[in-house]
């Protein structure tokens, strides 16, 4: 059992066995479902959501170190490292030593990084908005409210919810 793939009749068996919370299963299958299909758009554009994250929040504050973008973003050091590689190899970063301490480096989004995070917002959001087309702008609005209400703010975290974004 533990080998099959994880369908929605899979899910559901395994809901029902381990009796966890509707409220807890609901929410991770809709993550998986969202994250599924937002990974599918970046994927098309040669990467992932988490080279979209990192590229966004280039572009949105520039100049932080690394350390600092993988702090606001939830992703540890490891990870963080290996998505900017992967951009820095695509020529879509660009990682320069801060001159303030030559050991700490300040990746940078390149041009050619700027337009394609463009193109995969885009599609992004055109995806986000056919996943959420069956429902109403009402329904739309109080989901959001909800959720960010739910993931709020922790203590002794000010605004990052705990937790990896991606």
């Amino acid at each position: 059992m533990l080998d099959e793939p994880l369908t929605t009749k899979a899910c559901e068996t395994r809901h029902l066995m381990l009796r966890t919370s509707d409220l807890n299963w609901l929410l991770h299958r809709a993550a998986q479902r969202v994250g599924e299909v937002l990974e599918s758009a970046a994927v098309q554009h040669g990467i992932g959501m988490r080279g979209q994250l990192v590229l966004s929040a280039l572009r949105a504050e520039p100049g932080r170190t690394q350390l600092a973008l993988g702090a606001a973003l939830g992703l540890d050091k490891t990870t963080l490292t290996t998505v900017l590689d992967k951009l820095e190899g695509a020529g879509l970063v660009r990682r320069q030593p801060d001159p303030a301490d030559r050991r700490v480096r300040i990746p940078t989004i390149t041009e050619a990084g700027e337009k394609l995070q463009e193109r995969v917002d885009h599609d992004v959001h055109l995806v986000e908005e056919q996943l959420l087309a069956t429902l109403g702008a009402d329904e739309r609005q109080n989901l959001e409210h909800t959720l960010r209400r739910l993931i709020g703010p922790q203590e002794g975290r000010g605004d990052q919810p705990a937790g990896s974004c991606m």
